[in-house]
């Protein structure tokens, strides 16, 4: 049954589910005890020691899990601590008059999610606790929040060696580099793969084109609507009649910058960058992202601390309550972690990949190898919800296939597994980088699945063109300037045809 496929049962379980009823504890779950029952042959009492290892295993991982967690529990302590401070209102007050538009608002999250690009876990929680203020006095929902955060994380992450996905990628391309004699290094490879990462190219250009167009698909629409409806009118004539002072904005300011700062300064420490004569790049890939997470929230907190008990914006027993509540409130969602890695997991025990990926080897025309490689990483990534288990596969796959075919497609073609598996990752509901979006934004996690789908589905179809366009022409940039023409053209039409809303 393993490799089956019976193996694609528990994740299409997991997603219908969560689609259909929005219980996301419950889909997730249903999804784990489908798969344990597959892989022990409908054992019962076999399958529920499965799914107990299995869930310990994830919550026991200390290299990676565990500080994830740690970093997640933390950030709702810190969330909660600002907010009862009254520091995230008076950063909304002092940034409502300086940010004066929906539109604004929208950029100044997209451009704080391109800056922070060294790992899609970071920007996702950090991006959130900057834009979050911002977007809400503006009457932006949560789930364009969540979207535009998502949008700039993985997408972004992907295109940039000097981050933890560029770093993943490099180790990725050692192997056909050598195989089949490229005569380069593995960073001129990754820059070269860039024009033929059509998808994460196209979900960048989209978030511009919907906010500079103010484009919002149905679902989005009614939220964004709703939002506006519930704006603080009140906060924003305040901030409209005053002059704000910067000092409004520090007690909020100073841990974000504490923990985005000290994240970075740990994280190239850990790959040894200044203590030896190591470049930027070897630091980024030997560095460890996940223990400087948790060393920049502790010292965020600390300088919370420094800042809020000294002043008596906090009183001490208060900070504690508050600072435990934050951690309480943030239990849920670092619950639905623990369930995500846990069914990813037992699809990965499934080798659900390793069937999906069988699909690909047959009589595929060769101008249709590009494409078909970009969709079925999309339906791999979507359905195990993690983007470097797909690359993982994927990509050995790939360049066995084009490498024997056409060596000459071998670097775009890893571009078209890149691409697909971001749109995978990008959209589905049991990818933890899709969960964290939702927790950086505080929305709820099946609102940001239904809204960014249309988006990213958008995104894919006009990268599946470019992809078509290269196989017949064999050049990278006649298929991306397609992809780019088809987008911006159905854009502009739904521009035509759709109202902007207004504030």
């Amino acid at each position: 049954m393993i490799g089956t496929w019976l193996s694609i049962i528990p994740p299409l379980l997991a997603i219908s589910f969560a689609i259909l009823t929005r219980k996301v504890y419950l889909s997730l779950f249903i999804g784990i005890l489908s798969g344990a029952f597959i892989i022990n042959q409908f054992s019962i009492q076999n399958s529920f020691f499965e799914i107990f290892q299995t869930i310990w295993s994830v919550i026991s991982d200390v290299e990676w899990n565990v500080p994830i967690l740690v970093f997640v529990l933390l950030l709702g302590g810190l969330t909660s601590l600002l907010s009862n401070s009254g520091a995230t209102e008076r950063f909304s007050v002092w940034a409502l008059s300086r940010v004066k538009t929906r539109m604004a608002a929208q950029f100044v999250t997209v451009f704080t999610g391109i800056a922070i690009f060294i790992d899609d876990y970071f920007n996702s929680l950090a991006v959130g606790q900057i834009a979050r203020p911002i977007t809400d006095a503006h009457g932006i929902s949560r789930s364009k929040l969540a979207y535009l955060i998502d949008s700039t994380g993985a997408p972004i992450c992907i295109l940039i060696p000097l981050s933890s996905w560029g770093a993943y990628v490099f180790s990725l391309l050692v192997h056909p580099i050598n195989e089949y004699n490229l005569g380069i290094e593995p960073f001129t490879a990754f820059l070269m793969i860039v024009p033929a990462n059509y998808y994460a190219i196209m979900a960048l250009l989209i978030v511009f084109l919907t906010i500079y167009w103010q484009i919002d698909f149905r679902t989005m629409r009614q939220h964004e609507e709703k939002a506006l409806q519930e704006m603080d009118h009140t906060l924003k004539e305040k901030a409209q009649k005053t002059i704000v002072p910067i000092s409004n904005a520090l007690d909020l300011m100073l841990p974000i910058l504490t923990l985005v700062m000290s994240t970075i300064i740990f994280f190239l420490y850990s790959g040894n960058y200044f203590s030896s004569n190591v470049s930027m790049i070897q630091a980024t890939g030997d560095g460890d992202i996940v223990s400087s997470l948790v060393y920049g929230g502790l010292l965020s907190i600390l300088v919370t601390a420094l800042m809020y008990l000294p002043s008596k914006k906090l009183k001490v027993s208060t900070f504690i309550i508050v600072f435990f509540n934050g951690i309480w409130k943030m239990s849920g969602a670092a619950l639905i972690l623990v369930l995500a890695w846990s069914i990813g997991s037992i699809i990965e025990n499934l080798e659900t990949g390793a069937f999906l990926a069988t699909l690909v080897e047959g009589n595929v025309p060769l101008w249709l190898l590009p494409v078909t490689l970009f969709i079925l990483a999309c339906i791999m990534a979507f359905a195990t919800g993690t983007s470097w288990g797909t690359f993982a596969i994927m990509v050995p796959i790939a360049v066995s296939i084009i490498g024997v075919i056409h060596p000459e497609w071998i670097l775009p073609a890893i571009g078209a597994v890149l691409a697909g598996s971001v749109f995978g990752d990008h959209c589905s509901p049991i990818s933890d980088s899709t969960i964290l979006s939702s927790v950086g934004a505080e929305a709820n996690l099946m609102d940001h699945v239904t809204t960014q789908i249309p988006y990213a589905l958008t995104a894919a179809g006009a990268s599946s063109i470019g992809y078509i366009v290269f196989g017949i022409t064999s050049n990278v940039f006649i298929g991306l300037g397609i992809s780019v023409i088809v987008l911006v053209g159905f854009m502009f039409f739904l521009k035509q045809r759709t109202q902007p809303i207004s504030a």
